[in-house]
Order: structure tokens, then C-alpha cells, then sequence
């Protein structure tokens, strides 16, 4: 977690926008280092806790649909590194195959057991492993796969200096994003491109004003707002 010298950086992080983030995050090396200490301690204890809920769901999934129980998708974390997520499969199995990256309201690839889970964020908690494996955070900028990443401007890759996050302002503000996509989508734009276009940089608008902001005890406020965008 702790912030990595400049020169360990990938070669397309090391630009000038990077550069005025980086330097405000390694004021902050104590923060970084408590937010590693708290991530690994929540995360087993919620894992330990969370085992009997977590079996139910997985049961609950493999009886609604075909397929696995997890999702594993390639994303995207710090330094630019690609890593597998654990998500509970919400959708139809090769779902990612058959269809866009983004999912839009009432995306047809949803199985009723996901439409559920999703509204109450549930299919998030197996993350809890890669924030033990050091691939996650609790609150941070919310992975992508690495066909967006590529549209990242300069400025965008800033967001790559810490790992990947379950939750962030970005995510609470666009906690309807499916719904609107489906906006997008309902005008005859692919999903693919509206995101890229409309979504996107407004999110990454937040993603990045995070940064700037970061401290141990805004990431505990974030998480409480989380919650309060959750069971509303």
C-alpha cells in the first residue's frame, strides 16, 4: 500500500498529471500505511464473520442459474497491473461474450437471483479475498477492465497510484448507472461507447478529486456513506 518510488512506476504513469498527485499522496504515507493495516484486519474478520451469509448466497446462485458461483474478471489496479476479481456471478454464464462490459437497466444477461444481490450491492463481498491479496482496497477508484483503461487521458492514470477500490464517491454518486446507460443505450448508442463517453469522465471527475483529498478518515466516511446508499 505504501506509495512506490517514482521511478517504479510504469513507463505511461510517469507524466506531468501524474506527477502533482503522486506528490500529494507522498505527504501522506502514513495514511497509505494505516488504510493497508485497516483493509487487511476488516477484510479477514468480515470474511470470517460473513461465512455462513456468503455460503447461503453461493447456494442461492447455483440453484437460480447455470454457470460458476464467482466471476472472474480481468481488471485493473495499481501501478497499472491486471488482476482476476472475485464478484458473485449475477448474470447468465459468458455474459461478457454475448453482450457489452457495461450492463444497462433491465439488462436481459441479469438472473433473478442477481437482480436482487446487485440492488443491494451483495455480489461485491467476495471482493473481501482481493483486498487480503493486497489487490484491493476498501475504498478506492473502482476497477476497470482494460479495454477502458486504455482510454485513459494522462491525468486519468493518476488514479493507478493507489489499488483498486469496493467503493468510492464516484460509485455512490453513479450507484444508477445501469439506468443511465439504458438512457444512452434507448437513443441507439452502444453501450460501449456511452460509456466511454458519458460515463467515464465524470466518474474519474470524482475518482481523482479522491486523490487530493485522501486521508484514513475520509475513506471511513465514504464507507458510511456507502452504507446509507445502500439500504435506502
Amino acid at each position: 500500500m505504501i506509495l512506490p518510488k517514482w521511478d517504479n512506476l510504469p513507463e505511461e504513469m510517469q507524466n506531468d498529471a501524474v506527477a502533482g498527485y503522486y506528490k500529494i499522496l507522498k505527504k501522506k504515507k502514513a495514511s497509505l500505511v494505516i488504510k493497508r493495516v485497516f483493509d487487511l484486519t476488516v477484510s479477514l474478520a468480515m470474511l470470517v464473520i460473513l461465512s455462513p451469509a456468503l455460503a447461503v448466497l453461493a447456494a442461492l446462485i447455483k440453484l437460480d442459474s447455470k454457470g460458476p458461483v464467482f466471476y472472474r474478471q480481468e481488471r485493473v489496479t495499481a501501478r497499472n497491473r491486471t488482476f482476476r476479481i472475485f464478484k458473485f456471478r449475477t448474470m447468465v454464464q459468458n455474459a461478457d461474450q454475448i453482450g457489452s462490459l457495461v450492463t444497462v437497466g433491465n439488462d436481459p444477461r441479469i438472473t433473478r437471483v442477481g437482480s436482487k444481490i446487485r440492488k443491494c450491492r451483495l455480489d461485491e463481498l467476495p471482493q473481501l479475498i482481493n483486498i487480503v491479496k493486497g489487490e484491493m482496497s476498501f475504498v478506492g477508484t473502482r476497477p476497470e477492465v482494460r479495454k477502458y483503461v486504455e482510454y485513459y487521458t494522462d491525468e486519468m492514470m493518476a488514479t493507478l497510484l493507489l489499488p483498486a477500490g469496493v467503493t468510492s464517491l464516484a460509485s455512490i454518486t453513479y450507484k444508477d448507472e445501469d439506468e443511465i446507460m439504458e438512457k444512452h443505450t434507448f437513443q441507439g448508442e452502444n453501450a460501449d461507447d456511452a460509456y466511454v463517453k458519458y460515463v467515464l469522465p465524470e466518474k474519474m471527475k470524482y475518482n481523482l478529486e479522491y486523490l487530493i483529498d485522501f486521508s484514513f478518515i475520509n475513506d471511513i466516511k465514504l464507507m458510511f456513506k456507502t452504507v446509507r446508499a445502500v439500504v435506502r
